[in-house]
Formats: C-alpha cells, sequence, structure tokens
C-alpha cells in the first residue's frame, strides 16, 4: 500500500480513515459486517480502502512530498489534484534517452577510435560498453516495474530500493558523473568552435607553435571560452530553464539529421566517393594546411617550379636549396582519404594502431626511407599522436557515449504508464543506439583511409573534422549539427544535475550537503546550481575531452553498478516486495556474490553491528517480510504435535529470515530442565527435517498461559525480532476438559494485537500439504473483507514462491453491501492489484442486506445457553448438574416448533439430553425472519443435526454439539415464502432476551459461511480476515464459535490478522 517511507515509523496508510467520508464509511457496518465492528478504527472495510485510492491523486508526486503529505492528511486533502501525465512511451523515454545517449563523443572521437583500436577492437569496446547499458536498463526496468514509480526518477529508485545510505552514495556518484557531462558537452563545443567553426578566435595563437607550447596554447583557449560557455549555459539555466526544455526537441533534431547525414554519405561512397586526398611524405601524414599543392615541384610552361610545400621543409625556394632529409629521400604522394564502403579498405582497418605520445600518424604498408639514427624534424609539419593511446584509454573515453539512459526514469512523474514505458523505451533506445554506434564503427572502417581515421583533429584534411568529411550533403551539416547538440546537452545536465542534488539534500543523508535542498520561491535549486557550476568548472580547467571522459565514465559506471547491485539483492534475498512486473532478468547476470566470513571473530562484529542496526527503527514497508514466531505443543513425549505447521511455515518462509520455532512446558525451570532439552531436541530435528531454518526456544513456567506469553515477549534479539505469530487452531476446544486451551488462544489473539503483531492461525493444519507435495492445478482463495495491512495479499504470493503450491492460482473474493458499487469496486480493486504487481483474478461478491434468519436466532440461543453451562465448569457435579438443568428448563418453549424437531442441547458436561418439551406454537410462528434471495444457511460442523432419536408424527430431530457425523439441517416449512415474514418479537418472546449484537455476529458469520462455501468450496487454501475477539471478555465463548461457523465446511483455512502496519506498498 501506500505508506510512509523511512520517516514515520508508524508507517500509517492514507487509506485508514484517510478522509472524514472515508470515516464515516467505514463505520457503516451493517448486521452483514457485525463481526468485524469493534476494529472498525483500524480496519476499514475493503470499500473504503477502494474508494480512497481511487480518489487519491498525489501520485505522481515524489516520494519525500508524498510522505509529507501522508503524515498531514488535512492538508492533503485541501490540495488542488495534480493534472495527470500525459507522456507516452516515445516522447516520454525513448527521444529523451536517443537525444542523451547520442552525443559529442559519437562526432568528434568516433573515428579516431576505430582508427586506434581498429575495427575489431572498437566494436568490441562498443559492444561491452553497450552491453553494461542493456543489462543495467534490464535491472532499472525491474526496479521501475517494482510499483509506482515515483516522481524523482533514478535516484529515487536506487535509493528506496537500496535503501537511503546506499542510496546517497549512488545519487552522489550520479550527481558527480552528470555534472561532469556537462563539463565534458561544453568542451566538445568549444573544441568544435576553436579548431572546426572559427580558428581565429583563439585568444592563444597556435601558429608557429611547437610541442608542449602548442598543446599549452590550444587547452588555455578551450578554459578561457569553456568557462565563458558555463557562466552563460548557468545563467540561461537560472533565469529560464523552461526554455531548455523547449529547446531539447531541436537539440535532438539537430542529433538525429547529422546521423542521417553521416549514413547518407555512406552510401554516397559507393556511388562516387568524395574528393579528399591526403598528402603524404614517404609514409607520414602532412598536415594541410599552409601548402595548396601536394607535391615538391610542378611543371609549368616556365620550367619546373618548387611549392608551398618545398619551402617548408627547404631553406630556399630553389631547386638548389639544402632541405630535410626525410624530405629529401622520400617522395610526396597523395592518397584518396575517402576511397569509399566498395574499396576493400575495411582489410587495412581492422587491427589496432596504438601510439605513444608524439609518435608519427604513418601509413603501415607505404615503404618509406628513413635513418632511425636522425632526430625527428619539422614535427609541426606532421600529424602526430596528442596522447599515449591503450585499450582501457579507449574504453573510458567511449563509454559516456552511452551513458544517459536514465533519462527517461527521470521523468517518471510525467509518464501516463511509467511501468509500461520506462523499460519498452529504455531499451529500444539502447537497441537504436546500440545499432548505430555499431554500424558505424563497421561503416568507418570500410569507407575512410587509416592515416585520416587516427587523424583526431582532421588537419590532414584541411582541418575538417573527420566524420564530417564523410557526410553529405557538406562537412558543416555534422559540424553545425553537433555544436549544437553538445550545447543542448550541457544545458541538460546543467539542468538535471542540481535538482538530483537538491533531491539528495532533502533526504538528509549527507547533513553537509542540507543547505542545497533550498532554492528560490518557486523550488529552482539555486545553490546546487551554483555547486554544479563550480564542479563543471574544475571539469573545464582540465580542459581536454580525453581526460574529462574517463572521469565521468567512472562515475557512471559505478552508479551503474549499484543499479544492478539493488536488483541483483533483491532477487537474491528474495524480497516479499520484489515482484516487479518486468520478468526478463535474472541476477547471476550481473554478479556472483560471495561470502569470505571465514573467522568467527568477524561474524560476530558483523551481526552485532547489524543487530545495532537493526535497532534504528522499524523496517520499511517494502522491505517487510513475516519473521514467524510458530508456537507449537509437544506431548507427554516431548514429541511436536502439529508437525505440519513447520512444513507451512517452509512453505512460507522459503529459507528467508527470521524463524523462532517455540513451545512451552508447565512447572519449574529446575524439575523440568530435562524435559525442556528433550524438547528443544525434538524441535531442532523437526525443523531439520522440514527444513525450516532459525532458531527454537523452550519455555518453562507455572502454568501454559504465562509460559506462552512470556514466548511472545522475549523471543528475538534486538530488533532481530518477530512480527507475526504462527498458531494452531484449538481443535478440540469444545470438549469440557480442554476449556483452558481456547482460553489461552483467545489471550494470545489479544496479547498479538497489542503487541501490533500479525497472526496467522491454520485451521485443521493436518490437512495441509507437505514439503514433499506437489498441487499440479487449484485456487487459493483470498476473502479480503476488511483492510488491515494487506498479509492477505502477501501471504499468498509467498506461498506460491514454494513448489507446493506455485502452480496454484490465486483468487480474490471481496464483499460490497447494499450501498457499494461493486463495478467501480472491481475497477479499482484491478488497478490495485496491478500496482501490487500481483496476479489474481477478482470477484465482488454482492451481499444484500437481508433479515436475520429464525435459524440464526436459534443458533445464537443454543449458543448463549452452551456458553451460561461453559461456566459451571468448574462447579462441583451435582451443582453442575443442576445449574444445567435450570437453564434448560427455561429455555424449552424456545426451541419447540410444531413441525420440526424440538431443538436441545447436549454437551460434554451432561449425562442425559434434556426431555423435550410438548408445548406447541402456533404455525404461523415457525416461519424464518429470511429474505427470500437467501438460501438457508448449512450448519456448521459444531452444530449438525444428528437424527438419534426416535421419529415422533412430529420428526422430532435432536441437534447436539458433538463433532460425532454430519447431517443437513432441517428447513423449516415456510422457509422461503414472503407471506411467513413476520416481526420477529411477536414470534418467539425468549429471543427478545437475546444479546442482539451475538445475533448480529452470528448472521455475519452464518452469511460470510454461506458465500465462502459457494465460491471456495473446491479451493485448496482459504485465507480470510480473522476477526478480534471481543473487548470484554464475558463473550470469549461465543468468539470462538463465531469463528468455528465462520469456517464451517471448508478443508483447509488460514485466518489472518494484520499487526497494525503495512506490509505492501505499491511503490518500488
Amino acid at each position: 500500500l501506500l505508506n510512509n517511507l523511512v520517516h514515520n515509523p508508524k508507517e500509517s496508510s492514507p487509506f485508514i480513515n484517510s478522509s472524514d467520508a472515508a470515516a464515516e464509511k467505514s463505520q457503516q457496518y451493517d448486521k452483514n459486517m457485525a463481526l468485524f465492528e469493534e476494529e472498525m478504527d483500524t480496519s476499514p472495510m475493503v470499500s473504503s480502502l477502494l474508494s480512497s485510492l481511487a480518489n487519491y491523486s498525489n501520485l505522481p508526486q515524489g516520494s519525500k512530498e508524498h510522505e509529507e503529505a501522508e503524515n498531514n492528511e488535512t492538508e492533503t486533502s485541501r490540495k488542488k489534484p495534480v493534472k495527470a501525465p500525459q507522456l507516452g512511451t516515445l516522447m516520454g523515454v525513448y527521444l529523451p534517452c536517443i537525444q542523451n545517449i547520442f552525443g559529442v563523443i559519437l562526432f568528434l572521437r568516433m573515428t579516431w577510435l576505430v582508427g586506434i583500436g581498429g575495427v575489431i577492437g572498437t566494436f568490441t569496446i562498443v559492444f561491452m560498453c553497450c552491453a553494461t547499458t542493456m543489462l543495467t536498463a534490464i535491472s532499472m526496468s525491474a526496479i521501475a516495474t517494482n510499483g509506482v514509480v515515483p516522481a524523482g526518477g533514478s535516484y529515487y529508485m536506487i535509493s528506496r530500493s537500496l535503501g537511503p545510505e546506499f542510496g546517497g552514495a549512488v545519487g552522489i556518484c550520479f550527481y558527480l558523473g552528470t555534472t561532469f557531462a556537462g563539463a565534458m558537452y561544453i568542451l566538445g563545443a568549444i573544441e568544435l568552435l576553436l579548431i572546426y567553426i572559427v580558428p581565429k578566435a583563439a585568444i592563444f595563437p597556435l601558429e608557429g607553435l611547437e610541442g608542449p607550447e602548442a598543446e599549452a596554447a590550444l587547452l588555455n583557449n578551450m578554459r578561457v571560452y569553456g568557462t565563458i560557455l558555463l557562466t552563460s549555459m548557468a545563467t540561461v539555466v537560472f533565469v529560464g530553464v523552461k526554455y531548455v526544455n523547449k529547446l531539447a526537441l531541436v537539440f535532438l533534431a539537430c542529433v538525429i539529421l547529422s546521423i542521417l547525414a553521416v549514413y547518407a554519405g555512406v552510401i554516397k561512397t559507393a556511388i562516387e566517393p568524395p574528393d579528399f586526398p591526403v598528402c603524404l611524405l614517404g609514409n607520414r601524414t602532412l598536415v594541410w594546411k599552409t601548402f595548396d599543392v601536394c607535391a615538391k615541384t610542378i611543371e609549368t610552361d616556365n620550367g619546373t617550379v618548387t611549392t608551398q610545400l618545398w619551402r617548408m621543409f627547404c631553406d630556399s625556394p630553389f631547386l638548389n636549396a639544402t632541405c630535410d632529409k626525410y624530405f629529401t629521400a622520400n617522395n610526396v604522394t597523395q592518397a584518396q582519404g575517402i576511397p569509399g564502403i566498395t574499396s576493400g579498405i575495411l582489410a587495412e582497418n581492422l587491427f589496432g594502431n596504438y601510439y605513444e605520445k608524439g609518435d608519427l600518424i604513418a601509413r603501415k604498408d607505404v615503404d618509406s626511407v628513413e635513418d632511425q639514427d636522425d632526430p625527428l624534424t619539422n614535427a609541426n609539419r606532421y600529424v602526430l599522436a596528442d596522447i599515449t593511446s591503450f585499450f582501457t584509454l579507449l574504453v573510458g573515453i567511449y563509454f559516456p557515449s552511452v551513458t544517459g539512459i536514465m533519462a527517461g526514469s527521470n521523468r517518471s512523474g510525467d509518464l501516463r504508464d511509467a511501468q509500461k514505458s520506462i523499460p519498452v523505451g529504455t531499451i529500444a533506445a539502447i537497441t537504436t543506439t546500440s545499432t548505430v554506434y555499431m554500424s558505424s564503427v563497421i561503416l568507418f572502417g570500410a569507407c575512410i583511409e587509416g592515416v585520416v581515421l587516427r587523424d583526431k583533429f582532421g588537419e590532414g584534411v584541411h582541418g575538417n573534422l573527420v566524420i564530417g568529411t564523410l557526410a553529405w550533403p557538406s562537412p558543416w551539416v555534422i559540424v553545425i549539427g553537433s555544436f549544437f547538440s553538445t550545447c543542448g546537452a550541457g544545458l541538460q545536465s546543467l539542468t538535471g544535475a542540481p535538482r538530483l542534488l537538491q533531491a539528495i539534500a532533502k533526504d538528509g543523508i549527507v547533513p553537509a550537503l542540507r543547505i542545497f535542498g533550498h532554492g528560490k520561491a518557486n523550488g529552482e535549486p539555486t545553490w546546487s546550481l551554483l555547486l554544479t557550476a563550480c564542479i563543471c568548472e574544475s571539469g573545464i580547467l582540465i580542459a581536454s575531452l580525453d581526460s574529462v571522459a574517463p572521469i565521468l565514465s567512472m562515475f557512471f559506471l559505478m552508479c551503474y553498478m549499484f543499479v544492478n547491485l539493488a536488483c541483483a539483492l533483491q532477487t537474491l534475498l528474495r524480497t516479499p516486495n520484489w515482484r516487479p512486473r518486468f520478468k526478463f532478468y535474472h541476477w547471476s547476470v550481473y554478479m556472483k556474490l560471495q561470502n569470505y566470513y571465514g573467522i568467527r571473530g568477524l561474524s560476530l562484529s558483523a551481526a552485532r553491528y547489524a543487530l545495532m542496526r537493526l535497532e534504528e527503527g522499524p523496517p520499511h514497508t517494502k522491505n517487510w517480510r513475516p519473521q514467524l514466531l510458530v508456537l507449537v505443543s509437544t506431548d507427554a513425549e516431548q514429541n511436536v504435535e502439529q508437525p505440519r505447521l513447520l512444513s507451512l511455515t517452509n512453505q512460507l518462509k522459503a529459507g528467508k529470515g527470521l524463524t523462532i520455532v517455540g513451545t512451552a512446558l508447565e512447572g519449574t525451570y529446575l524439575e523440568n530442565y530435562d524435559q525442556a532439552q528433550r524438547a528443544e531436541q525434538a524441535l531442532h530435528k523437526l525443523m531439520e527435517t522440514e527444513k525450516v531454518k532459525g532458531f527454537c526456544q523452550v519455555t518453562v513456567s507455572s502454568n501454559l498461559r504465562d509460559a506462552t506469553s512470556h514466548l511472545l515477549q522475549a523471543s528475538g534479539l534486538g530488533g532481530l525480532k518477530h512480527n507475526a505469530v504462527l498458531v494452531s487452531w484449538p481443535r478440540n476446544w469444545k470438549q469440557g476438559d480442554e476449556h483452558q486451551t481456547w482460553r489461552n488462544f483467545i489471550e494470545l489473539v489479544r496479547e498479538t494485537t497489542a503487541a501490533h503483531l500479525a497472526l496467522l492461525v491454520p485451521k485443521n493444519i493436518s490437512a495441509f500439504p507437505s514439503n514433499g507435495e506437489r498441487f499440479t492445478e487449484g485456487h487459493i482463495d483470498v476473502w479480503w473483507i476488511v483492510h488491515d495491512g494487506g498479509m492477505l495479499m502477501l501471504l499468498p504470493f509467498l506461498l506460491r514462491q514454494h513448489k507446493v503450491w506455485r502452480k496454484c492460482k490465486m483468487r480474490i473474493f471481496t464483499v460490497a453491501q447494499m450501498d457499494d458499487n461493486s463495478i467501480q469496486m472491481k475497477k479499482d480493486l484491478t488497478t490495485f492489484l496491478y500496482h501490487l504487481r500481483i496476479d489474481a483474478m477478482i470477484e465482488v461478491v454482492e451481499m444484500h442486506d437481508s433479515d436475520i434468519s429464525a435459524y440464526t436466532y436459534e443458533k445464537t440461543l443454543v449458543m448463549e445457553q452452551r456458553s451460561q453451562m461453559l461456566k459451571q465448569i468448574n462447579l462441583t457435579k451435582n451443582e453442575r448438574e443442576r445449574e444445567i438443568q435450570s437453564i434448560t428448563d427455561s429455555s424449552r418453549g424456545s426451541i419447540r416448533r410444531k413441525n420440526p424437531a424440538a431443538v436441545t442441547t447436549q454437551l460434554s458436561v451432561t449425562e442425559d439430553p434434556p426431555a423435550a418439551s410438548k408445548e406447541e406454537k402456533p404455525e404461523e410462528e415457525v416461519q424464518l425472519i429470511h429474505d427470500n434471495t437467501t438460501p438457508a444457511s448449512p450448519v456448521t460442523p459444531a452444530t449438525p443435526l444428528t437424527p438419534e432419536a426416535a421419529q415422533s408424527p412430529g420428526e422430532q430431530v435432536q441437534m447436539t454439539w458433538t463433532e460425532k457425523c454430519d447431517g443437513e439441517p432441517a428447513k423449516p416449512p415456510g422457509a422461503a415464502t414472503p407471506e411467513g415474514i413476520k416481526d420477529i418479537f411477536n414470534m418467539k418472546p425468549e429471543w427478545e432476551n437475546l444479546n442482539q449484537s451475538n445475533v448480529r455476529r452470528m448472521h455475519t458469520a452464518l452469511r460470510l459461511n454461506e458465500v465462502i462455501i459457494k465460491k471456495s468450496s473446491e479451493a485448496k487454501l482459504v485465507l480470510l480476515n480473522m476477526p478480534g475477539p471481543p473487548k470484554n471478555r464475558t463473550g470469549d465463548e461465543n468468539y470462538m464459535e463465531f469463528l468455528e461457523v465462520l469456517t464451517e465446511g471448508l478443508n483447509r483455512v488460514l485466518l489472518v490478522r494484520g499487526g497494525g502496519r503495512e506490509v505492501i506498498t505499491i511503490y518500488s
């Protein structure tokens, strides 16, 4: 359910009395639901819950705001309804992911990566990186479909899955990665501006500089212009962030047009390769900037004339000039820079060519004459490697081009259906971009000459952007398009990062960051923007795109690792709330977790630390699982009497979480120590047999009631305590000598309620399956009558994880009253279950308001007689007989009918059934006060009708309170005739003295049992809300009878009471 997160330990639900109307509705318990009326303040009717859910308008909020809204319900009710989010998969996830994934690396470094790493090496890098993001997207899809994704995006998803501490660490990694991405985009934009668009704008001119001086000048230019562009962008974000979002589609269009231009250029190379010559001296690539003709000399009418290239290597323009040795010894050749896709150049580019810084970019298939001992002269005339390259560096530089996969989840609050859109849109975007990247690697290797690919800044092709030389119709399409797209991506980073920091700061995980949670009046994160700009400036001062890219690669890799870790841990731990709708994930794909706790001291230290952490507060709803205290009884030989209880425990727990198996012994500890040890050994042995992982505990006390209470209070250690109690239904509670058993049971129910513990009571436990059995079909039926935390939803899910119940289908029945809209209830329940990620068939059973039948009154009368008799159990035998005789004598007239049998009670404490009265009543007084739409209710096994007495003309039938045999109730004549309906108190004067509360409760039990038998008689298991015991103790024995009537005729029943807190959530 929607619930408070870490900050409110009470875990209250907005649906329990979330509004005055809902509260009034929850109090409208008619006689059909009288069994649950005493707990209406804590357990609303399901119809009230679903109505509140349908009207709840805060789902698109962030988790944090959602918590605050729940804590102040009056303010919530005053808030204006939030406008429903409208973005679909295409506009909300796919296109934003495409825009964020395609970036500066594709345009500025992809051709260089192919040239250095080779087609095979670069394809491997691309495949590795794309596989990493695809697996992360699969993990993220599982997390995103594990409940309603709150606004706030990936940070909220991770922090709410892994916990606030992990979430804060991941959030900071994600924030720093996004911030440095902004720096990388800005540096990319400046590189495009200063090298390809307006080189003359450089403040520190590069002309005439060589080596380190030229490099320093270039970096200084990047720093100055980068700082200017960062300041401008930060100002735009501060003044009007809405304009950034409006321009997003324009930036995206630039990216798509640029990529299409590249593909068009590739196609054109097959038809007509473009004329992009490269000038080579020997096998060395020349910087083609200061000369026009790629030749040493040219022939004219006046003879042989030297070229500008000659003058670059010689001391005079004359043919007899002194020239560079290498220039003299080698010829100048002109090669085609883009030979085209059909040229077969791919074979030459398959393998990598890694360089040290300052190495010459040369063609390996061309011979050159050079003296290895001669120093390199005129180095600035050649294209040189500007950095030392190696495989992992290429991975670090390339990886940022596959980040951006969380752009869709960051918009979760704006999505119409985030659970559907995030997985589909993100995976589709990664598939698209991965296809483009992988095809680009192959196409670049197949179209472009190797020395051109390795020319990072296009110095050998007249200073053109290398990818631009391939584009059609003009290199400027790529240059201008990539410039605007990088500027747009930088703006997006500067917009998103401050909001991410603000979310982390508001969560209060890192106290030093709290100041960054504040912002302008409209919520804009001013302080966060300032810090982001400062961190971004530190990246710009590095000034090298190739140095910044690996930094943000590390931040994003850590972030993605934690997303995968969150998914893997949730899967391995089998957290009950881990029910993602996206099923295509597996923990082993991401990692293998190994524990090396070889040293016992380390184990103890880790255990102590974990226990201390558990003390800090209750677990969050999404991490709630039943930590069971299983109460079993032992016989005289200290053998467990209900071994199937541990089978059920194993099926519920699947080896996860805490299990404590406890038993109580009567006596003193000193005298019964050996007995307690034998009982403990028996428990250990049975736990091993049933494969129940946990602890056992034996408590000895002067009486069983106190011993059970001590178990309930003292089991567990610190925060590692049970939150649910599993105890079997007292089977022989009606036997006179077993009266203390049911009294102990009712006290246990009261104590679990007081301790806020859930209670599970399997009835007829011997019929429950063992761990070796397998149901091949069938249903687990949930009768959800009142909402007390969601245990009824969680338990079938847990059971269906076990092999015994795996093939059973889940059905949920809920009851609609007269004023409920059953069609709307079914729609609301369907939506609710969709958000809970629970697959179940749904049926709303209508229980129309009906008059209370005479049969109900008779059963109530018999029950009250029996209750009075049970109170006399401790009297002497003679006193007991006198008391019973006086009670039965006074009520003979009320249990006599003209045609049906006289009904009497036979108790285990009586010796002979009382004689039937000879009185007769008028015929019209025997009609049932019964709605003609409701069939006569079947009797419970506790109250079968047995034809024991001799049949008289009146068809005398005796009703007994035994469990010897089953019979059908004798239906009085006129049961279905409307003419027989009379005022009840004119018919049976004795009924006026009945407790009307008991009558209404019996009516509820009979009516509910009737519909449950009708719908669920064939179910493998029925789960049912367990009504609470009466607040005053005078009606305890009646309470047991109500539960007996409620569950009559069902083979396996699990009665469930919640612990006063929510145990399921629709949030991830």
